[in-house]
């Protein structure tokens, strides 16, 4: 019956009500009285959102508006039109020019780099290229240091690698999609950020909450997609050098050539390596890994205006070689060595066609898909980790409207195929799986163009080892006023598990890793299941002629099953099916304000309440901060005719104390760490438009926890433990880099 009521939506939506069009041409006559038809003329509905642009040959097409008949047409350095419409179907425009004596006017407002809208119906933050260029920013798992939607940590102190949070729960709970295609996930969990260069990226789009059923059912907590950089918006050439006061090198190089006027290519080159050296605790234990990597990418993109195509074809290959552990050259004990050693290779590939009827512009329709064949080979110590993930991602989407543009509907198909190749421990236990999935959705946007809007989905799945279900998801978004808006949103996600590539911390350990089995399809446990809801208030104001905004958040996400990673008993780690209550409750106060033209000021609070039940009671999540406090001041002098400025920017980040697993040698802080202060900072002197210097420094208050790894002199005892981070490892980081364009 289920699959019966799918298909009849799927067919309802494809076979949506049609809309009448107004259509016509632009032209003047220029002094040699011939008529040239206009390109780019914008035609809209007065007081609407409806509106079009004219093709190179003059012609519009736009939908008949229900709130207006006033229908306007502007060109630059022609007199505005404007004309009552009632009952044309065929109107051409013959424009005139405006004198050549004009007075100038010159309206000037800075872009804030992080955008909230009032108008979009989800909770969405967009963090432009330039708030990624405030931070050393090497790659994407660095770059959230200065957005107070995202919290980052450090997993353990062998590997350094960061971990990115969402409403108080860790990065496996985000869909992280790239261009809206899954791409963070599996066996590329937890350094699958890490391999997406901070320079490659155009933009980031955070949503809070579950997001849209169009992207599958993966997302509990929140989305993250990064819009990496189009060849046809992209410089030339473009150079970036990197050097870190601790060793590390970064080199990102881009080429960009229009191969003719509607395809152009652009080719990406990323390489990084540390040889360096240090353990500053004289623990005996490396404070970060050595490393060498490279990345390469190409993509092409093909754009037909006139037919209204546009295509992306892209290839990428990453090798990453990372080494840690303990100080072979200076080993004192006449032992073996505690060392580790992680190799990554990636290949990815992707294609996505869209077409936009250039006569019906609201009927779109978009395909695309996606491979990649993920090899890790690590071994941590005595305990080997391999994985091997092939991934196929298809996707085809349907856009059009029912009645008018107030009522859209999105509609398609999702395909996923996933194959796990798993060696584990040192029994080299095999864990294989195949997941795969077909899935379709439908989705309705209302949209009155004033103070409502709604975007509700449904999406209905079979899964090969989650079996068949619906996933409903709803956002609404109310406005009662111009600068006042109030969100809501609920929806239901669900999770295949790879509970050893999401937490691969534990293999730098000496726990015993046990697995309660029940016979469910993931390592014996069941899938995940969670339900999050979600308030959101934002208001703005104005105070001195400056404009400011302030947002709160409220989030909870209550979780039908979970799969349980069990620190608390010393020597051990426990994975089991949740017995019990779990959920992620997640405050937030956010205050935005430009103090002036030239200063920006950002501060946020949030708490977290996040416990779930283990053996040993109902507990606050293990290292996760009950209260952080975030502010970040951007400053930037006004440029120069030549382009040439200052630019410096400050971030200050309060961690609160963090629940501690038992341990003996954690018997000092009493069950909790101590809260301490994070201090970030960068000065760029932008020379040109082309050419900039950057200087700056992460953790420039030198905090750092005293005793990150545990029993690190008896490294292959039970005891031994690198995951119980609170805190930096490394104080400071200076870095210095370069960035060019030609």
């Amino acid at each position: 019956m289920k699959i019966k009521l799918f298909f009849f939506i799927i067919f309802l939506s494809l076979n949506s009500y049609s809309q009448e069009l107004l259509s016509g041409k632009i032209s003047f006559l220029n002094k040699e009285n011939k008529i040239v038809f206009l390109e780019g003329a914008s035609v809209y509905w007065k007081d609407s959102s409806i509106g079009v642009i004219s093709d190179k040959n003059g012609n519009y097409s736009i939908p008949f508006s229900e709130n207006s008949n006033i229908l306007v047409v502007k060109m630059l350095g022609f007199k505005e039109y404007s004309l009552i419409i009632n009952d044309v179907k065929t109107y051409d425009f013959k424009l005139i020019e405006e004198s050549n004596e004009l007075n100038e006017v010159i309206v000037s407002k800075r872009k804030n780099t992080i955008q909230k809208s009032y108008f979009k119906t989800q909770n969405i933050v967009n963090v432009s290229s330039d708030e990624l260029l405030k931070a050393a920013c090497c790659n994407v798992s660095e770059s959230f240091e200065t957005n107070p939607s995202i919290d980052v940590s450090y997993s353990n102190a062998i590997t350094g690698v960061k971990q990115v949070r969402m409403l108080g729960l860790e990065s496996p709970y985000l869909l992280i999609t790239e261009e809206n295609i899954p791409m963070v996930r599996g066996a590329s969990q937890v350094y699958g950020l890490s391999f997406i260069p901070g320079p490659w990226v155009e933009s980031m789009q955070i949503t809070k909450g579950t997001g849209s059923v169009v992207n599958g059912f993966e997302s509990i907590s929140g989305q993250i997609n990064i819009e990496l950089k189009k060849p046809v918006n992209e410089a030339p050439l473009f150079i970036n050098v990197f050097r870190s006061s601790m060793g590390r090198n970064e080199f990102n190089f881009h080429l960009n050539k229009k191969l003719n006027p509607k395809l152009n290519t652009i080719f990406f080159v990323h390489a990084d390596n540390n040889t360096s050296i240090h353990d500053d605790n004289s623990d005996g234990f490396l404070d970060h890994p050595t490393f060498k990597g490279f990345n390469f990418f190409n993509r092409y993109q093909y754009t037909d205006l006139e037919k209204g195509i546009v295509s992306f074809l892209g290839f990428r290959y990453m090798k990453n070689d990372k080494k840690a552990g303990e100080d072979v050259a200076n080993l004192k004990l006449k032992r073996m060595a505690w060392v580790s050693e992680i190799k990554t290779d990636r290949f990815d590939s992707n294609f996505k066609l869209g077409y936009v009827n250039p006569r019906i512009p609201y009927r779109s329709t978009g395909f695309q898909m996606a491979y990649s064949a993920h090899n890790q080979k690590s071994f941590f110590g005595l305990r080997d980790y391999n994985i091997k993930q092939n991934s196929f991602y298809s996707s085809f989407l349907y856009n059009s409207i029912i009645g008018n543009t107030m009522n859209k509907i999105k509609t398609g198909l999702n395909f996923y195929y996933d194959d796990f190749e798993e060696i584990v421990d040192q029994t080299k236990t095999n864990y294989n799986r195949i997941d795969k999935s077909i899935g379709g959705f439908f989705e309705y946007s209302y949209d009155n163009l004033d103070d409502v809007s709604l975007v509700a989905g449904l999406r209905y799945d079979i899964h090969n080892n989650l079996g068949s279900f619906i996933t409903p998801r709803m956002h609404v978004r109310y406005q009662p006023f111009e600068k006042s808006v109030l969100r809501f949103s609920i929806g239901s996600g669900r999770k295949s598990s790879n509970i050893f590539s999401e937490n691969q911390e534990i293999f730098s350990t000496g726990r015993e890793i046990k697995i309660k089995n029940e016979n469910g399809n993931f390592y014996g446990l069941n899938s995940e299941k969670a339900l999050n809801y979600g308030l959101s208030f934002r208001q703005g104001f104005n105070l001195n002629n400056q404009d400011g905004d302030i947002t709160i958040d409220y989030y909870v996400t209550d979780f039908e099953n979970q799969i349980v990673v069990d620190w608390e008993k010393q020597g051990q780690l426990s994975f089991y099916n949740l017995e019990g209550k779990s959920y992620a409750k997640s405050f937030q106060i956010e205050l935005d304000y430009s103090i002036s033209n030239n200063i920006n000021f950002k501060s946020a609070f949030k708490n977290y309440n996040v416990k779930k039940q283990y053996n040993s009671g109902f507990k606050q999540n293990p290292l996760t901060p009950k209260n952080r406090f975030f502010i970040n001041i951007d400053f930037f002098s006004t440029p120069k005719n030549n382009g040439s400025q200052w630019k410096f920017d400050f971030t200050y980040n309060r961690i609160g104390k963090q629940r501690l697993p038992i341990h003996s040698d954690q018997s000092l802080f009493n069950g909790w760490s101590p809260s301490y202060t994070l201090l970030n900072s960068q000065l760029t002197r932008v020379f040109s438009e082309n050419f900039e210097i950057y200087f700056g420094g992460e953790n420039i208050g030198s905090y750092t926890q005293e005793n990150p790894i545990l029993s690190s002199e008896n490294p292959f005892g039970m005891n031994f433990d690198s995951t119980l981070v609170y805190a930096p490892i490394i104080a400071p980081m200076l870095y210095l880099g370069i960035r060019l364009k030609l």
